[in-house]
């Protein structure tokens, strides 16, 4: 099984955060976001995983030179063979895969780097394909799926009149890699656009067609970390989560003088707090200074220094330092309100 993770994408809603780390790479209660979207896939999947292949963005468009470095080490972490392509132009979600023709073959799964989920299903790959749902109260904002016997029957993208509550998350299996490959292809090869982008959607219409039988993976929780505020409420899930799993987030080197933590929360290595209480819901990456503080449902980034902060709903980037009283605000990596 392989799977293929498209995250060309520059993040521009998550800016500032975004300007130096990719949003894939943006680190949510102690693990990069792509990290932890392979994780859950792999354990849905129950499977072993032969190579993870991600399409990122060219240099020039703001993916940091060591980007391929990062991602290939969350491989060798998984202990499975990584793969990196460049998407040199964003020309759509078709598009992104035929950047990454040369591994999409046999079983796979595709999941775009924009999320998180939560399931408790174990992926059936005797399927032809499966789609990664949710149902939402609102399916107006989102493509969606119809579902009978069992059995997706038609895909609908942003929906006016209702049809159906089941939204595409981004995650799609396919056992048949080698027959998208070629569907791919065909788009490209003439140049079969909607909106001057190559989609994927058009390749599941096709495979659908001729016969593929698609099944709905329904997730219980869907996770979004496109804006700052759905990331922090992300960071505050997961920390849920795990700490409902019995994990212990809070590294046995934090130094903790005359202050106090609330579970859950994600505290990382080579950590000081001093006089501060820290949580519910607070990350704090590690090589991280918090003094004379309270911090709550807040994602703080690693080499950060807080002093005399009062923080919610708070997110701060790598190597920042703030000294203030403002609540809900998120700045950048290396950004000083002193």
């Amino acid at each position: 099984m392989k799977i293929i993770v498209p995250m060309a994408g520059i993040g521009s809603r998550l800016r500032p955060h975004t300007l130096t780390v990719p949003k894939p790479l943006t680190v949510i209660a102690g693990k990069p976001i792509v990290q932890r979207l392979v994780e859950d896939i792999t354990a849905v999947i129950d499977q072993q995983i032969d190579e993870i292949a991600f399409i990122i963005g060219p240099v020039a468009k703001g993916f940091p030179v060591n980007t391929k470095e990062q991602l290939l080490k969350i491989a060798a972490e998984l202990g499975t063979k990584g793969t990196v392509y460049i998407q040199e132009e964003a020309l759509g979600t078709a598009h992104a895969l035929y950047c990454a023709k040369e591994s999409l073959s046999g079983p796979c799964v595709v999941a775009y780097a924009d999320t998180l989920f939560k399931a408790d299903f174990k992926l059936d790959a005797s399927a032809d394909g499966a789609i990664w749902v949710k149902q939402v109260e609102d399916p107006s904002a989102f493509g969606v799926v119809q579902v009978e016997e069992g059995f997706i029957t038609d895909f609908i993208e942003k929906p006016k009149d209702f049809v159906s509550d089941l939204a595409i998350i981004g995650i799609y299996y396919f056992k048949d890699g080698d027959q998208v490959r070629k569907e791919v292809q065909y788009l490209v090869d003439n140049d079969l656009r909607e909106n001057n982008e190559y989609q994927l959607t058009n390749v599941l219409e096709t495979l659908k067609r001729d016969g593929a039988k698609f099944v709905p993976g329904k997730v219980e929780a869907w996770m979004d970390c496109g804006l700052k505020d759905p990331t922090v409420d992300t960071n505050k899930q997961v920390l849920s989560f795990e700490y409902a799993a019995g994990n212990n987030l809070v590294s046995n080197d934090l130094q903790l003088v005359n202050s106090e933590i609330i579970q859950p929360c994600y505290i990382g290595k080579n950590v000081v707090l001093k006089n501060s209480k820290i949580g519910p819901y607070a990350s704090i990456g590690e090589n991280s200074v918090v003094e004379n503080s309270n911090i709550s449902n807040s994602l703080i980034q690693s080499n950060v220094q807080i002093t005399n902060a009062t923080l919610d709903n708070a997110m701060i980037g790598n190597h920042a330092k703030y000294n203030g009283e403002f609540t809900s605000i998120s700045i950048g990596d290396y950004t000083e309100l002193l």
